[in-house]
């Protein structure tokens, strides 16, 4: 078996074996895994991919048996793309910080710090406390530094600015107006989208020249609320590409997403290049993706 399968039967099989439920089950796995006391049988170069992969598969499988709505994983080839597009963005800087304001089970967050050779660090924020436990006991065994907020992402964090702020943004409706009337994506009417909010907190907490990488709903400049972020996005940043993911990624058309890549505005010395605009391909398809990738590549080396 490879050392993914090892991984997660190792998790099963312990689950099977308490009385926890099977989420609590995978963290407890995990702190023995971490002290020594258990582990999986491992070979010896087991990469981090394959630990992040094996310990998300048991959360997938006890997500199905405690289904909640805010209990959604990104999928991992959205992970690994938006990974190799930060690797990309970053050039040829070594020590670079992100932000996840609403990290989850964390597998977006270590899709891309694994994709990146470099020194990464990340703030990481998430109201849900058992879905921040799940994620910052696989940030200790992929040895990544992780900072957790467990908060409201809305509410004011207390973080340095950061060089990418990385989200699949809660797509939804924003219920606290009275906090809400902090951000000038406020609703005139009503509440906010959460999606809005998140986008201007996370631009609000990067580094001028840093990045904004946001998995949107597709139709988010179609929205009912888009009136108001055309105007902000605008004024306060800079859209450097939008990428349509592929249809055959999601259930129907109402769940289609897409990839909003923002700059935050900073002193330049060169003309941006123009705004990319681009549809991933299927990704079963390598000669097709070769070329997209490609493509991204080409692109960013540009800006």
């Amino acid at each position: 078996m490879t050392n993914t399968e090892n991984i997660f039967n190792f998790i099963d099989q312990y689950a099977e074996k308490t009385d926890s439920l099977y989420l609590e089950a995978i963290i407890e796995a995990c702190n023995d895994w971490i002290e020594g006391s258990e582990a999986p049988t491992l070979t010896a170069d087991v990469s981090k991919e394959e630990i992040r992969r094996g310990i998300q598969l048991a959360v997938l499988k006890g997500m199905k048996q405690s289904a909640q709505p805010n209990h959604q994983m990104t999928p991992d080839s959205i992970g690994l793309l938006i990974g190799h597009i930060t690797s990309k963005l970053v050039g040829d800087k070594e020590n670079i910080t992100l932000l996840e304001p609403a990290v989850g089970t964390g597998n977006l967050l270590f899709s891309v710090m694994n994709t990146m050779d470099k020194n990464v660090s990340a703030s990481a924020v998430e109201i849900d406390e058992l879905l921040v436990r799940l994620s910052a006991v696989l940030a200790e065994l992929l040895e990544h530094p992780v900072i957790y907020l467990v908060q409201d992402a809305l509410r004011p964090l207390l973080i340095d600015p950061v060089d990418i702020a990385i989200s699949d943004l809660p797509v939804g409706y924003y219920p606290d107006d009275d906090n809400a009337l902090n951000f000038e994506l406020m609703a005139e009417e009503g509440h906010a989208f959460s999606h809005h909010l998140f986008i201007e907190q996370s631009m609000n907490h990067t580094k001028p020249g840093g990045y904004g990488i946001f998995v949107i709903p597709a139709n988010l400049f179609e929205s009912e609320q888009a009136a108001k972020l055309h105007p902000f996005l605008k004024q306060k940043a800079i859209i450097r590409a939008l990428i349509q993911l592929p249809a055959t990624l999601f259930k129907n058309v109402a769940h289609e997403k897409s990839i909003l890549i923002l700059q935050k505005p900073f002193l330049e010395t060169k003309p941006l290049t123009d705004v990319l605009l681009a549809q991933v391909p299927n990704m079963s398809d390598k000669n097709a993706m070769a070329r997209f990738l490609q493509e991204i590549d080409e692109w960013a080396e540009k800006g």
